[in-house]
């Protein structure tokens, strides 16, 4: 096998959030559902942009979030993701580079617009997301570049991307050049409305081995094993994937391999500002252990930190050096 180039490769959606506070009562009578996320067209787009309160923009994305996370810890991070040559394409694609992210998919010059999400945060912390996938959806197999995953330690991919037929495909001929040369897979489940629309194909990637480790929330394998236990569907999981982690928010989260399950505990915080991008920082944090060759309850407490580091802030990115602040806490990668 030759040498990385990089220690994570991420494929997902490239979206600028736009991120707003927001009571309860506003996701009412915007008939949202409170913590999950709904795809919109660009007329709902407009209508809930005009109706919103101050918002700040940064780019986004969940696997883009978790690269973003990779970096911070000192990592090498690749991303692809598909942007229209516009306003917020050009922001996004300024964004991810200014922080030492290799990223080359070449923008779309025709066609919808670069995807958006309009991020609600209620007070206790909660994230309501509608997103506009735009040219994100335009993702194709032709973006994939066969050299730069074939160079990557792990390939991680958005369970959101599972939307579009096209960028569907160029997801499964990620994860074939990744193992060929020797290389992991990863997959994040994203949400459980995601994974309600495509369980049988999510189960399917887990069995066939296309993804070797796989990143959960509770809500997320509930949905998958169709149960309101916890432990029932640790040990369907347990069976059924090669490596996994569930994430539990407080209580930590569960490490679940072939040869048993461990419970990492949460990393303490001060208060919860924001729980956007908890799930992909976290995930940042466990890819960059592995890639480094860290024990999994090693990589697991990565990823407490990150996620602890997140959710204490608005936005969805790390606001200071993962790299140091895990060197502080005598996790040095």
């Amino acid at each position: 096998m030759t040498a990385s180039r990089y220690d994570v490769l991420g494929i997902g959606n490239a979206i600028v959030d736009v991120i707003a506070r927001a009571e309860d009562d506003f996701l009412v009578a915007q008939g949202m559902h409170k913590g999950g996320m709904a795809l919109i067209d660009e007329a709902r787009a407009k209508a809930i942009y005009d109706a919103m309160g101050p918002a700040t923009e940064s780019s986004g994305g969940s696997a883009a979030n978790t690269i973003a996370g990779v970096a911070s810890f000192g990592a090498r991070a690749a991303f692809v993701g598909k942007v229209r040559d516009d306003e917020l394409g050009r922001a996004f694609a300024h964004d991810i580079h200014s922080i030492n992210v290799a990223f080359d998919t070449k923008p779309a010059t025709s066609g919808p617009s670069t995807a958006r999400c309009y991020i609600m945060v209620t007070p206790d912390g909660e994230r309501t997301m509608n997103t506009y996938l735009g040219a994100a959806q335009d993702l194709k197999p032709s973006d994939i570049d066969e050299a730069q995953v074939a160079a990557a330690e792990v390939v991680y991919l958005e369970g959101y991307l599972w939307d579009p037929p096209q960028a569907k495909e160029a997801f499964v001929k990620a994860a074939g050049i990744a193992h060929k040369n020797g290389r992991r897979v990863a997959l994040t489940l994203s949400d459980s409305f995601c994974v309600d629309r495509y369980r049988g194909e999510f189960l399917d990637l887990i069995r066939k081995g296309t993804v070797d480790i796989v990143f959960a929330n509770e809500h997320e394998l509930r949905s998958l094993y169709e149960t309101g236990d916890f432990d029932t569907g640790a040990k369907a999981l347990q069976k059924d994937a090669k490596l996994a982690v569930v994430t539990r928010s407080e209580k930590g989260c569960v490490v679940i391999g072939k040869d048993g399950m461990a419970a990492v505990p949460a990393t303490p915080i001060e208060q919860v500002a924001d729980v956007t991008g908890a799930g992909d920082l976290f995930a940042a944090g466990f890819l960059v252990g592995l890639a480094r060759g860290k024990d999994h309850k090693t990589a697991a407490r990565l990823g407490g930190l990150a996620a602890a580091e997140v959710i204490q802030h608005i936005g969805a990115r790390p606001a200071v050096s993962l790299k140091a602040l895990a060197a502080e806490s005598g996790l040095a990668v």
